[in-house]
């Protein structure tokens, strides 16, 4: 069903309030995924503040036109069956879905993303972003890291003040 023009603004709008607030929008195709696999993703991507959306390319750099720092974004890669999947909290879920995605429905392959910034990068590149770990655990990983050498000085610590209650509780007993 053909959208009315009224309507096709509405999407321009919608799209672009999603991709002016999204710290990174990734854009995969999906030709030969079947409609319940597509809606499983969204419910997918819904868990981590994901919204996944297909939305015609044109409609897609009106959008691009209308947000002042993404009017310089490269459109070329935006041929085809596309998806776009918007994140307004975190940079790399949006590629952690998809990618965890693709792993059951090879389908779906990355075109790229659109940063923040406004730069359009390549599919390679947000491959690598979707191995790594979640931001969650990064600052977990951080502050492990941070207090090891605490635990250590602890542990240091405690093991000599029990090596010397031990010695002295030897020498009370004799």
């Amino acid at each position: 069903m053909a959208l009315t023009k009224d309507k096709k603004h509405e999407v321009v709008k919608e799209v672009a309030e999603a991709l002016g607030s999204s710290k990174m929008t990734v854009v995969a195709k999906y030709q030969g995924t079947t409609v319940k696999a597509i809606q499983q993703l969204r419910r997918d991507a819904r868990g981590n503040g994901t919204k996944v959306q297909v939305v015609k390319n044109r409609l897609v750099r009106k959008a691009l036109d209308s947000v002042d720092n993404l009017k310089d974004v490269d459109t070329s890669q935006l041929t085809g069956q596309l998806l776009y999947a918007f994140n307004m909290e975190d940079e790399v879920a949006p590629a952690q879905v998809l990618a965890a995605f693709a792993k059951t429905n090879p389908s779906i392959e990355f075109v790229g993303a659109i940063t923040a910034e406004g730069k359009f990068i390549a599919a390679d590149e947000v491959k690598a972003l979707a191995q790594l770990p979640s931001k969650d655990n990064l600052i977990a990983q951080v502050i492990a890291t941070l207090a090891s050498p605490l635990n250590d000085v602890t542990n240091g610590l405690s093991g000599n003040l029990h090596a010397l209650l031990d010695g002295i509780e030897a020498k009370a007993s004799n």
